[in-house]
């Protein structure tokens, strides 16, 4: 039985797929496509083309990335990894001659009482030219002694990461607010960013190396949550571009890593002295099962204190004692819990080299700690109204900050068997402008506020009960708690061995009792030591080896737009073209991959298209994706335009075939999916990333 022909819109012409690809089954059509499609219904470009089309050729085939035409693989001197955060960010470094030893950066100027100052703010200040002043605690600090005169013209952004998590229609121009309201464009503030640690890190290379050290011998790595949708992920490397990382022209220099892959790779590592089990029914580390989960955590923070002056960390390059109790195809899940998302990842272990596979896909929300700081922004409103709290913010940004601080330390000290209450103090101001604002005291407030749990002290605090603090947390830890829930419950995350909690929140005590309450008894879970520093190092391991992760899920459905034969009971109406005496269907979706399929590191799809119409010398062929796995066509709902590869011929030797084949490849397998179009006749080539952000 023949194979129905296909032809694919390629600019203004058509062209035909050449066969079907032999990896997928059911329907495989093709759709025709316009060269800039703004929206996600198209509507059929090829019943106003004059050109003709295209037909089948040869089999498509899938080859390792040794089959593709890559470039050479460059050698750096060292990996410098940057982990991002949504509350704090760092980064870490190690030469590749040393792999075993991974350096943290300098210690930060600045700090909070009961907060770890490995890693700085992820805060940003401009000056009122929207010029870049200072990051982290410096920003901070330097903001919070302007007098508020002055600092309502200063632009200064906090907790900014998660606009790219929020925002649906993130492009180059999306803005941030800053605190005194005005707005700046998203990529600059992250290309700041960027520049204030490739700089810092630049510069202490250079001091410890004793000569200037060059950008082009550092591969940088910068990391992101799996659950980012690819749009921000894309702008995260736009941004570094920005900041003179690297360059369209050179993107291997720069990684993007996903967060739970990073933590991953290197909880691989861990020996029994570097992480506690919540699951142990024996002493760990010394800490016995009657220790209260806090206890003994913040021991194990202070045993990783005092071993911190040299700020290097060896790492063994074997697999860690953890990893001896697996077994070939054993699976553990990672629960990365940040300040702004939680994600999480199922892997399975590959032995003899302990490579890693995914087996499902990155999933999670925005139920980082940040939700807890939305609680406590929701109690004061509650006690001293919303339209203060909104004016206050405006009005006095400077202190809203200061007051965020003051809770971010007490939030830290909340634990499962507190008992004494937690202060947090008022910032003169909020006393004052509140007593301006309504007439009466912040006391007066609190008494008719009728909260429960939350007393005023004379020393100008807020005394919250324990219980008071706990009721924060619970919304937050109960959302991830149920995610959870829905994750185990997925055939393929049975018989999981271990969970390893991760992330700045997974220090909290309370994130740690509920999570081995809810899932100690169907598995092992473990907290690295030094936890918010895990993804950290494990980007570095990351940048030194990218080959580790080896079969990964992809995240969304791809494929280009085609035509096939119309079929009568089996096509819409509307989408019959009729061409040269031919009935064709527009608009359908050619499959490349589907979303959530497992492919390998380095994997390409490829596929034959030709131009029916032979002096055809510009071939654009559009990519589009969707989060829908079973996609008939590009006119669907959520179906996006998402790369454009443009084949100019022009000049080539007109002696070329009659049935001239375009080969199209599409590289998957990796954090960024790559695609590229060879006239076979010439080798004439183009390669292009996927684009979620300029269509």
């Amino acid at each position: 039985m023949g194979l129905p022909q296909r032809i694919i819109c390629v600019g203004g012409s058509l062209l035909c797929p050449l066969v079907w690809n032999k990896r997928y089954t059911g329907t495989y059509g093709s759709s025709l496509h316009r060269d800039a499609v703004s929206t996600s219904a198209y509507s059929s470009p090829a019943k106003s083309l004059g050109d003709p089309g295209i037909t089948p050729l040869s089999p498509s085939h899938i080859v390792k990335d040794s089959d593709a035409e890559d470039a050479v693989e460059q050698l750096f001197l060292v990996v410098v990894a940057i982990d991002f955060g949504t509350t704090s960010s760092g980064y870490a470094y190690s030469f590749t001659k040393e792999p075993e030893c991974i350096h943290v950066m300098r210690r930060w100027e600045g700090g909070d009482p009961g907060v770890s100052n490995q890693k700085t703010p992820t805060t940003i200040l401009l000056t009122p030219e929207r010029k870049f002043h200072s990051f982290g605690y410096a920003a901070r600090d330097f903001y919070h002694d302007l007098d508020p005169t002055e600092s309502k013209h200063w632009l200064y952004f906090e907790k900014f990461k998660m606009k790219l998590h929020t925002t649906g229609n993130l492009t180059m121009e999306t803005d941030l607010t800053a605190a005194n309201g005005k707005k700046v464009k998203a990529l600059e503030i992250f290309a700041y960013a960027l520049q204030f640690f490739k700089e810092q890190a630049l510069k202490e290379l250079s001091d410890q190396g004793g000569s200037d050290f060059e950008n082009t011998e550092v591969r940088w790595v910068i990391t992101v949550p799996a659950i980012w949708k690819q749009p921000a992920k894309q702008f995260m490397r736009q941004a570094a571009y920005k900041a003179g990382m690297a360059s369209p022209e050179n993107p291997e220099q720069l990684i993007i890593a996903l967060e739970p892959e990073a933590a991953s790779i290197y909880c691989r590592k861990l020996r029994l002295h570097q992480m506690i089990d919540l699951s142990s029914r024996a002493p760990v580390n010394g800490y016995s099962p009657s220790d209260t989960i806090g206890t003994g955590f913040t021991q194990a923070k202070e045993h990783v204190r005092r071993n911190r002056q040299s700020r290097t960390f060896m790492v063994e390059n074997v697999i860690g004692e953890i990893w001896s109790e697996l077994e070939e195809g054993d699976r553990y899940i990672v629960v990365d819990s940040g300040g702004g998302t939680v994600d999480m990842t199922v892997h399975q272990i590959r032995l003899p080299e302990g490579h890693l596979k995914e087996l499902y896909k990155a999933t999670g929300g925005p139920y980082g700690s940040l939700g807890v700081d939305y609680e406590f922004e929701k109690l004061l409103c509650k006690i001293f109204g919303e339209d203060f709290i909104e004016q206050f913010k405006i009005k006095r940004p400077a202190a809203w900050v200061d007051l965020m601080i003051a809770f971010e330390s007490r939030k830290r000290a909340a634990a499962p068997d507190r008992t004494n209450p937690l202060n947090i103090t008022l910032p003169f101001s909020f006393i004052d402008y509140y007593k301006k604002f309504r007439g009466h005291s912040v006391e007066h407030a609190l008494r008719k506020s009728n909260v429960d749990f939350v007393k005023w002290s004379s020393q100008g605090m807020l005394r919250m009960s324990p219980d008071a603090m706990n009721a924060l947390f619970k919304p937050t830890i109960d959302q991830i708690i149920q995610h959870l829930s829905d994750v185990f419950d997925k055939p393929e995350v049975t018989n999981v061995k271990f969970l390893f909690l991760v992330g700045g929140f997974a220090e909290s005590p309370l994130l740690q009792q509920a999570v081995q309450s809810a899932f100690g008894s169907r598995c092992r879970v473990i907290i690295p030591q030094d936890v918010g520093l895990t993804i950290l190092k494990g980007a570095v391991l990351f940048g030194l080896d990218p080959a580790v992760i080896k079969v990964r899920r992809s995240p969304l459905t791809y494929g280009v737009g085609v035509l096939n034969r119309f079929v009568e009971g089996k096509h819409p109406p509307e989408k019959l073209l009729v061409k040269d005496g031919t009935r064709w269907c527009t608009d359908v979706f050619d499959k490349f991959i589907s979303a959530d399929q497992s492919v390998a590191l380095g994997e390409t799809v490829t596929r034959s298209y030709t131009p029916a119409k032979p002096s055809q010398l510009v071939i654009v062929i559009n990519i589009y994706s969707s989060e829908q796995d079973n996609v008939s066509f590009i006119t669907e709902s959520g179906v996006k335009k998402c790369g454009t590869l443009r084949l100019d011929l022009t000049g080539t030797d007109a002696s070329v075939p009659n049935r001239r084949e375009i080969k199209t490849l599409m590289q998957f397998g990796d954090t960024e999916i790559k695609a590229m179009a060879i006239d076979v006749a010439t080798s004439k080539s183009v390669k292009v990333g996927i684009d979620f952000l300029n269509y």
